[in-house]
């Protein structure tokens, strides 16, 4: 890969990860309270269900900073780029979309199934 090629996708990695921790430098806490005992019961379902949601969230963010950092790795080591199933290059148009991505698309199909 290209040295200008792999700057920019270190720029989107970079990138996505500080949307990432500013989303959640917003946030007062890592977790929202549950099972507050405020206003009537559809009050209360509707915060353990926002409580749950963001919980959720947080997992999905924090396993997307780990593979963008295992990416980040990748660029220093040389293995950027390269498909994790069957060391084919990835795409660059999958690599733009999913920077991070350890897998060419027709592996991950592959996976998917």
């Amino acid at each position: 890969m290209r040295a200008v090629d792999l700057k920019r996708y270190q720029q989107l990695l970079i990138s996505k990860r500080e949307e990432i921790l500013g989303t959640r430098n917003g946030s007062d806490s890592l977790a929202p309270a549950a099972g507050h005992m405020d206003g009537d019961l559809a009050d209360q379902a509707v915060a353990e269900i926002e409580a749950k949601l963001e919980v959720r969230m947080r997992q999905t963010e924090s396993h997307l900073l780990r593979a963008i950092d295992e990416a980040m790795n990748r660029t220093k080591h040389g293995s950027f780029g390269i498909c994790k199933t069957c060391g084919d290059p990835v795409s660059k148009s999958r690599l733009k979309a999913v920077p991070w991505t350890r897998s060419c698309l027709e592996c991950k199909e592959q996976e998917k199934s």
